[in-house]
């Protein structure tokens, strides 16, 4: 057993009923190139190899590369799995093609030709926000993400207090997110101090910002967000050249109340509000 390391935020599952969970939860199929981002021992790569075509693990700890390394080297060696010594964050977008050279008629393509790959991983809590931003805007996404996260982070993505949030809906302008269910935190060593949960992003497309541009829909957002106590037609104003009028027009053409706060907003709402100011402003220019 390899120690974990707390700079890397390594927390191992251990408990077979939970990694069968995970890996039910992915919804893998035979047909199905899978991304698993932070393998550790890898628990939850032997049941994605076990269920996948073919399984590219990244991991940045260069120990637990060289015990992968061992540990799957049938697998390996039969090319159903590649391992990266690799910092997902720092891995650039080209990447996710990349790496799919060897290219079969069988496998799936989405829309750009691309490979379609699902991205599942137990990934350190402290890259969440990132990795999904990440993985959401990449040119190429995953066709779907499941990942364990902290139990807070999941029912914040699910909005189960009524509440959106900056995460919620950037999630939710891209895929479908589900619950999985909750772990507690004695299934992982080290145990840590947060319960965690099994999330998952569906259907994941771009296809909202082929009319709308996903730089400015994430501007708006942003703006909208930046003093919650505030309403958002007064954080609005915030944008430049845009006045209470062309607002207050948007809101009703969107049946959105003047009285409204970000958190109260749906994703098409915020899609709504988006298409109606792009003439409104040079902030859209």
């Amino acid at each position: 057993m390899i120690e974990a390391k707390k700079s890397l935020g390594q927390n191992f599952l251990k408990d077979k009923g939970i990694l069968k969970k995970i890996a039910d939860f992915a919804q893998i199929e035979k047909t199905d190139v899978v991304v698993e981002v932070g393998p550790g021992e890898g628990t939850l790569t032997e049941l994605l190899l076990e269920r996948a075509l073919k399984v590219i693990a990244i991991e940045k700890d260069e120990r637990m590369v060289a015990f992968l390394q061992e540990k799957f080297k049938k697998e390996i060696e039969e090319n159903k799995l590649k391992i990266f010594n690799e910092d997902v964050l720092e891995l650039p977008d080209e990447f996710f093609s990349i790496f799919f050279e060897e290219k079969s008629a069988q496998r799936e393509k989405n829309s750009s030709g691309s490979i379609a790959y699902k991205l599942v991983g137990n990934i350190p809590y402290y890259i969440t926000g990132a990795l999904f931003k990440k993985a959401l805007e990449a040119e190429n996404p995953p066709q779907s993400i499941t990942f364990v996260v902290q139990k807070e982070v999941a029912e914040r993505v699910m909005a189960r207090d009524g509440k959106e949030s900056i995460l919620s809906v950037s999630i939710k302008a891209y895929g479908t997110p589900e619950f999985g269910g909750v772990i507690k935190a004695g299934s992982f060593n080290p145990k840590p101090k947060v319960d965690s949960a099994i999330l998952a992003i569906r259907n994941i497309s771009k296809d909202r910002f082929i009319s709308l541009s996903e730089k400015k829909f994430f501007e708006i957002l942003k703006t909208g967000f930046a003093h919650k106590r505030k309403l958002l037609i007064k954080n609005l104003t915030e944008i430049s050249n845009l006045d209470i009028s062309d607002l207050k027009i948007s809101f009703e053409k969107c049946g959105i109340s003047e009285k409204a706060r970000a958190e109260d907003l749906k994703t098409q709402d915020w899609i709504c509000l988006t298409k109606n100011l792009l003439p409104s402003s040079e902030f859209w220019h």
